[in-house]
């Protein structure tokens, strides 16, 4: 029987030591690694590898990891994390709205960075399967086809709008969503400037759903950021 091929991971990094770090960690962990320093190298190894995962810095020589980012997206669904030293909150959101999965701060730890990818993985086979009739977590239950929801196996009844925000932190659950995203998903086009939208809706579901909305355990706030659902129970 032939051994089952390792995930590949793309890390653009122009930082040497950082870079060879990244390398010998993830190997000894028995990912495929290729490796760059340059936008357009990264550009043009991301397009001819079609890496599972890409580990983006965002201070390349020759470009943007920002821009870096958008254009990558534009071209596939492959998970980007971002690996910076910029560890600003606008820095994090606008990576995150360019089309960045995730971001993570320098320094950080193999366990972090691990744990991390590992998540990317698990949301990318999630994006290629058929959308679950039923989605779960913790003690929060959503029949998508019938629109029903439970907590702790008592029904909730919820509005059309909080009804589609569960559903794509449901979709997404353990992954922190920007307030950008959250209106591009529920309310579409032309509403980025309502940003009030998702604060009155989260606010609404919390209600519903929490057992105290104000220490809320399974709607968690990301600081200036966003939204996540707590996919563990």
């Amino acid at each position: 029987m032939c051994p089952e091929p390792q995930p590949s991971v793309l890390v653009i990094e122009d930082d040497a030591q950082l870079s060879q770090y990244l390398q010998t960690t993830l190997r000894s962990h028995g990912f495929q690694v290729a490796q760059c320093g340059t936008w357009e190298g990264g550009r043009e190894l991301a397009i001819r590898l079609a890496p599972e995962v890409i580990l983006l810095d965002l201070g390349l020589p020759d470009g943007d990891g920002l821009s870096l980012a958008r254009e990558l997206r534009g071209l596939s669904r492959v998970p980007i994390i971002v690996v910076s030293a910029r560890g600003r909150e606008e820095d994090k959101v606008l990576a995150l709205d360019m089309g960045a999965d995730d971001y993570i701060t320098k320094p950080f730890g193999s366990a972090e960075l691990l744990a991390r990818i590992r998540v990317a993985l698990r949301h990318s086979a999630d994006r290629s399967a058929p959308a679950p009739a039923v989605m779960a977590a913790g003690g929060l239950r959503m029949n998508v086809s019938s629109r029903e929801v439970t907590m702790d196996q008592k029904p909730v009844r919820l509005t059309k709008n909080e009804f589609d925000l569960l559903a794509v932190l449901l979709r997404h659950a353990g992954q922190v969503l920007t307030h950008s995203q959250l209106l591009q998903e529920v309310w579409g086009d032309g509403s980025r400037s309502h940003a009030t939208y998702v604060r009155v809706y989260m606010r609404s579901l919390r209600k519903k759903l929490e057992a105290d909305p104000t220490r809320p355990r399974l709607l968690l706030t990301e600081l200036g950021i966003g939204y996540r659902l707590k996919s563990d129970p």
